[in-house]
């Protein structure tokens, strides 16, 4: 028979915490690194992703040395954030497969839900040296795929979405019309989003009212542009 003391109970007790203290992030360093990211999506939408990092540390409410603690660099930054906005992007398209009953309408309200995630910025951050073949980027971008296909198909085969577009062809639509042409002057871009979007959804609707030039565009065929 083991005896353990109180002695030793508690000094176990004691390891487990520290233990449970070093893999186990604060709250608040959860929360300042959500505030940072949503502040760097915000601020690269409005100006680019070559905004000073003091000024997302500043919109943040954070300090420039928790910033860094968080994010080394800016290309850790910008990474995060193309990695949030996929993932929320894939959540709206999740939710409304599963709320929508009618099939062309949760198709329209993922292509709003995704405007207003402001999917187009993330084209300006996809360069230098952006790492595109990072594991946990492949996964969200496939998580995405996934579900906008899956939008699309159902949508599909209930008759409502012509046969003659493709996946891409809805993504390129939903990069062209969220982002803001290069020093546009318009300062009220934003308004017109919705409405513009609107225009394009009733044009993928069934019946086609036209024949579309060249062939569907695919995930894949971005790809190969990219």
């Amino acid at each position: 028979m083991v005896t353990v003391t109180r002695t030793e109970t508690a000094q176990r007790t004691e390891t487990a915490q520290r233990r449970t203290t070093r893999t186990s992030p604060r709250a608040d360093a959860v929360r300042n690194r959500e505030r940072i990211v949503a502040a760097a999506r915000e601020m690269f939408v409005e100006f680019g992703p070559e905004v000073p990092l003091d000024e997302i540390a500043r919109r943040a409410g954070v300090g420039n040395a928790t910033l860094y603690r968080h994010f080394p660099d800016r290309d850790e930054l910008i990474h995060h954030v193309v990695v949030s906005v996929m993932s929320r992007t894939t959540d709206q398209a999740e939710a409304a497969t599963a709320e929508e009953a009618d099939a062309f309408d949760a198709l329209r309200r993922f292509v709003h839900a995704a405007a207003d995630e402001r999917i187009g910025a993330l084209c300006p951050m996809l360069s230098g040296g952006f790492d595109k073949d990072h594991p946990e980027l492949l996964a969200e971008r496939g998580r995405l795929e996934e579900a906008v296909d899956r939008l699309m198909t159902r949508a599909r085969q209930a008759g409502r979405l012509r046969d003659d577009v493709a996946v891409g062809d809805l993504m390129v639509a939903l990069s062209q019309l969220t982002r803001p042409l290069p020093g546009s002057a318009c300062m009220n871009f934003d308004q017109f989003v919705h409405r513009h979007l609107q225009l394009f959804l009733d044009g993928l609707e069934a019946p086609a009212r036209s024949v579309l030039p060249g062939s569907p565009a695919t995930f894949e065929d971005l790809r190969r542009e990219s």
